[in-house]
């Protein structure tokens, strides 16, 4: 073992230890994170759940003006669970409007004339399209429209003699790969790469920032820096420390999950949490613990203080963020060699694919970890090259 590497051990002994001394912010690092994160995938599995239970399974009334037109698809509606109560035109806006009710019907006066003439029996359908949280009660109310129309027109082709089927050209049906679990969880895979990525990449955020703009600011850096030691080693020993504990935590936070799906069968079913699959997902995110480790050391390493440092807590924790919202408003085909270049949409890609129990292939492995760990070398350098500076010394 050489001097260099000798100093960056000795180096990162003394910060772990030093961190492991304030006892307050090393369990605040460890286990306030994998205690919060069973609890928010937990609570985030419950109300689907209930909003499941609640709105698609449970009957439900909705206010119908000129319901008198029509009592046989009131009489529908109520075989399907949605019972009807009666109200004016205004009434059933302002409820829909107050949020009182999620959806509402007006029935056309002329709906029995049209009826009996054969012309379309007009059914307005009134309803709020900015309320997310009323999109299963209208998509329920709807699809009980639909069959009743359905079913009516057929029932008239055949009054007439005429094959209902005639209508129907070309049968179009859709076979849908995806599992039921696997559509209920597709909030919690949105949810999931998020918060391991901020996990990650922050993991070791408060080490960093406390052996870098911390000793700054308590003015213990320049005596370190007087040492034999070489300001590489120093530093590199510094980001050591950061990123044991950053893989400590990421390693406790998939333990958690695991202990999440173990608790709730049903997450078990919409994400794939089996051992191999947390093997491999702690195997893509270990790179970017390194990742957020360098840049982090580098950012507070140029701030004199630790407000300083703390300052760009905000920004650093948006870039993992940006893909989500990127995908969200425009989804891309995970199937394209260069997503997997890209920091941060590379991890959130890779961690999807793993949940949903599929299998990067070996192309996608090879474009991540090569640019994932040439970034982080790059970092780390960086990191090094800041340290080097006799502003860094000559500032603390």
């Amino acid at each position: 073992m050489n001097v260099h590497t000798r100093s960056m051990i000795v180096v990162m002994r003394k910060e772990l230890r030093d961190f492991y001394r304030d006892r307050r912010t090393f369990l605040m690092t460890l286990l306030l994170t994998p205690l919060l994160f069973p609890a928010i995938m937990l609570g985030m599995f419950k109300l689907m759940e209930n909003r499941a239970n609640t709105q698609l399974d449970k009957d439900m009334a909705i206010p119908v003006a000129g319901g008198e037109f029509a009592p046989n698809l009131l009489a529908h509606l109520a075989s399907h669970g949605i019972a009807a109560r009666k109200a004016s035109v205004a009434e059933v806006e302002q409820a829909v409007r107050s949020q009182e009710d999620d959806v509402g019907l007006v029935i056309d006066p002329g709906f029995a004339k049209d009826w009996h003439s054969g012309a379309p029996a007009k059914v307005e359908l009134v309803t709020d399209s900015t309320r997310r949280n009323a999109d299963v009660p209208v998509a329920r109310v709807e699809a009980t429209l639909k069959q009743y129309s359905d079913t009516l027109g057929a029932l008239r082709m055949l009054a007439r003699g005429i094959n209902p089927m005639v209508a129907v050209p070309v049968g179009v049906g859709t076979r849908d790969l995806a599992t039921p679990e696997a559509k209920r969880g597709m909030v919690l895979s949105a949810m999931l790469p998020i918060l391991l990525l901020i996990s990650a990449f922050l993991g070791g955020i408060h080490l960093a920032m406390d052996t870098t703009a911390g000793e700054r600011e308590r003015q213990s850096l320049e005596p370190l820096l007087a040492t034999p030691a070489a300001r590489g080693a120093i530093v590199s020993g510094k980001m050591l420390a950061a990123v044991v504990i950053g893989i400590a935590s990421l390693l406790l936070i998939l333990l958690a999950l695991k202990g999440s799906a173990s608790l709730a069968s049903g997450m078990g079913r919409m994400l794939d949490v089996s051992l191999p699959a947390i093997a491999s997902l702690l195997f893509i995110l270990l790179p970017l613990v390194v990742i957020g480790t360098g840049l982090i050391t580098f950012v507070a390493a140029g701030a004199k203080s630790m407000k300083e440092a703390q300052s760009h807590v905000m920004w650093m924790m948006m870039l993992p963020m940006i893909p989500t919202y990127a995908l969200m408003a425009s989804p891309l085909k995970d199937t394209d060699l260069w997503q997997y270049a890209v920091p941060f949409l590379s991890q959130n890609q890779l961690v999807q694919k793993v949940t949903r129990g599929e299998s990067p292939d070996p192309q996608q492995w090879a474009v991540y970890l090569g640019c994932a760990l040439a970034l982080a070398a790059a970092l780390w350098m960086a990191a090094v090259w800041r340290y080097r500076q006799e502003k860094l010394a000559i500032s603390a």
